[in-house]
């Protein structure tokens, strides 16, 4: 493989990595906007946000046997067509609740390009290169809420909200073009894989059942449920309750992601002194105390918008650092069904997290307390999880070795 076809094969296959963050982050600063439009409140728009966690969540478990049975492109072509009538859709929506069924219709779409990059990144190149071309890609991932919101931000006060998911449209478009022509497809499809309910149920089952998985997969997950929360609560707490304007919205969202893109490479670096079984229930108690301080400062009065930025801030630095170690303590007792396990985990961690956006939409409340009250318990309740988990673990040599290797 040439220079030049690894960078477009990175490029496409960042492109479809990148898909679902922007079609989360980018719209966000609109939300006051389509509010108006579609008259109503702000914590209703914030319903297809949630819809869309939903749609990604169980997206996640669907696409996984439709890739392995049919082969990687046909599901990716039909999924990136599901997602670009459903933007169309989602531009002409003319009222909230249209908007809320569409976005789920479009995250099931998006889903097909998520999974698919990941199963390619192991079919187009060799598995010794594997480890740095997900790196790259989880860089694309890691951008998205740093541009996307800002870009929103432009985009709703220049042309408004409709031209947000125009612009979706037109990049599933260019995606669709790239992979069609441009994106190899060299997986030899198992057409003997069942896709009968019974054995699928059976192989989620054999991970769920396992101690260490459901422990730390539950933990990093309630953990993981106070970015959606934030992500879902933060329209309506800064634009609304600060008074800031959506550009400014965009940069501020820019600015907090540094918090959590940050600490997750700052893991990086810890993990050559500690292991993640080390570093896990630090920060858990770390987070729970920073949650339940954020829960007091916004029932108090007492944070303002600096105090609220520098809590969201802390908060999302410790759900970065806690993240990437309890998705590899979650996987590492796994050899040979990696991939169901790292399905289910990304399944949880989805459904969890959607369960948290709802919950701060159903606040009708002009305060930040709806916010810091589910960012406090998802820290609370995370450690709970843990701390009674982790008494069920039993360590064997091969969940050791594979922590070992994931770790170090």
């Amino acid at each position: 493989m040439t220079k030049r076809q690894h960078f477009f094969l990175i490029l496409i296959l960042g492109s479809l990595t990148a898909l679902g963050p922007f079609s989360i982050d980018m719209y966000l600063p609109s939300f006051p906007a389509i509010a108006d439009d579609l008259h109503t409140t702000i914590e209703r728009v914030a319903w297809s946000l949630s819809s869309y966690f939903v749609g990604i969540s169980a997206g996640q478990l669907l696409y996984g046997p439709l890739l392995d049975k049919f082969g990687r492109k046909k599901p990716l072509y039909v999924g990136l067509v599901i997602y670009l009538l459903a933007s169309f859709g989602c531009m002409m929506a003319a009222s909230v609740n249209s908007l809320i069924a569409l976005r789920f219709i479009q995250a099931i779409g998006s889903c097909a390009a998520a999974v698919a990059a990941v199963a390619m990144v192991r079919d187009l190149f060799p598995i010794e290169e594997n480890a740095k071309v997900f790196a790259l890609l989880m860089l694309v991932v890691g951008a998205s809420p740093m541009v996307a919101p800002t870009v929103g931000g432009y985009v709703t006060s220049a042309w408004g909200w409709h031209a947000i998911f125009l612009i979706l449209a037109i990049i599933a478009v260019l995606i669709l073009l790239a992979v069609i022509f441009f994106l190899p497809d060299r997986y030899v499809p198992n057409r003997e894989l069942s896709l009968k309910p019974r054995p699928i149920l059976n192989g989620f089952w054999v991970v769920l059942k396992n101690p260490q998985f459901y422990t730390y997969a539950f933990t990093g997950a309630i953990a993981f449920a106070g970015l959606f929360a934030y992500v879902a609560g933060s329209p309506l707490v800064f634009m609304k309750i600060y008074n800031v304007s959506e550009k400014a919205y965009g940069w501020i969202f820019a600015g907090l992601s540094v918090g959590f893109i940050g600490s997750s490479q700052v893991n990086s670096l810890l993990l050559k002194r500690y292991s993640s079984k080390q570093i896990v229930p630090v920060v858990l108690i770390a987070q729970a105390v920073f949650g339940v301080l954020f829960l007091l400062g916004a029932y108090y009065h007492l944070l303002g918008l600096a105090g609220t930025l520098v809590m969201l801030f802390l908060l999302l630095c410790c759900i970065g650092l806690i993240n990437p170690n309890a998705s590899a303590m979650s996987i590492a007792p796994f050899e040979h069904n990696a991939g169901t396990a790292s399905a289910l985990m990304g399944a949880v961690q989805l459904g969890i997290g959607a369960l948290a956006s709802v919950g701060v939409g159903m606040f009708d409340s002009p305060t930040v307390i709806p916010l810091a009250g589910i960012m406090a318990a998802a820290a609370v309740l995370s450690f709970v999880v843990y701390f009674i988990g982790r008494s069920n673990i039993k360590v064997t040599t091969m969940a050791e070795g594979g922590s070992a290797a994931a770790f170090h």
